[in-house]
């Protein structure tokens, strides 16, 4: 993972994986590789919390290395915003717990430490949350059952791009659906800084399907390789230039 960058999967679904691989197992393998995976799971106001479909939800985060949060369609907008900032600072703190390890030479963790120098260590942590890239792929459910919520979910995303401009480090977010029309995963909007115009590309998508959460996982883990890949690509055609992000 390149250093000062932060890379996120935002899954927002309401369904089980009904196709293809453990999404579970899926999501560990993005952790191995550096990228949290976040999950949102969204309720219709008639579903229950305790579905089978929403326990998926929690143990997907738990083996990514990220964040849960199951909401009624109407909480969304706060919750994307609230999941990306828990992650962030999360997946930091465990950057700091493993430097804490290395310099003390012990299994000592920032709990550990006394009140003063905790304190020290929690600002440090918010600084970096501030200051540190970050990157986030959403990928969003279009399986049937999520139809009457895509709205809201294209206004959560805005607000998102909207509070996370408002940080020092740079914001790179896109997105993508599934399941897709030939692949596990659709493209819906390319790597930028900001969603601002997500409101154009929203009702053109369309819903409906399987719902293959574990290889749509797994694709969406890839579009941070190839991106890096452009990168560097640009930054070998143009050597005297600044490295251009996209």
């Amino acid at each position: 993972m390149k250093k000062g960058t932060l890379k996120q999967i935002l899954l927002i679904t309401d369904g089980c994986s009904n196709k293809g691989e453990d999404p579970s197992l899926v999501a560990s393998i993005a952790c191995e590789q550096g990228i949290c995976v976040n999950v949102i799971g969204v309720l219709a106001d008639d579903e229950r919390e305790d579905s089978e479909g929403l326990r998926e939800v929690e143990e997907v985060a738990l083996s990514g290395g990220g964040v849960s949060q199951i909401v009624y369609k109407q909480d969304l907008k706060q919750t994307v915003q609230t999941v990306t900032k828990q992650a962030m600072t999360q997946t930091l703190e465990g950057f700091v717990n493993k430097e804490l390890k290395q310099i003390l030479g012990s299994e000592e963790t920032l709990e550990d430490l006394d009140p003063e120098k905790r304190g020290e260590i929690v600002e440090v942590v918010e600084d970096m949350g501030e200051t540190c890239d970050l990157e986030v792929l959403v990928l969003v459910d279009t399986s049937a059952s999520m139809h009457d919520k895509l709205p809201t979910v294209k206004e959560a995303l805005i607000d998102l791009s909207i509070s996370m401009n408002a940080r020092i480090g740079q914001n790179r977010f896109s997105i993508f659906s599934f399941p897709g029309k030939r692949k596990s995963i659709q493209k819906v909007f390319d790597w930028s800084s900001q969603l601002d115009s997500v409101s154009t590309i929203f009702p053109k998508l369309s819903s409906g399907g399987i719902t293959p959460t574990g290889p749509a996982i797994r694709d969406a883990m890839y579009q941070f390789a190839k991106k890096s890949m452009r990168r560097s690509l640009k930054h070998e055609e143009a050597p005297n230039t600044e490295e251009s992000w996209g």
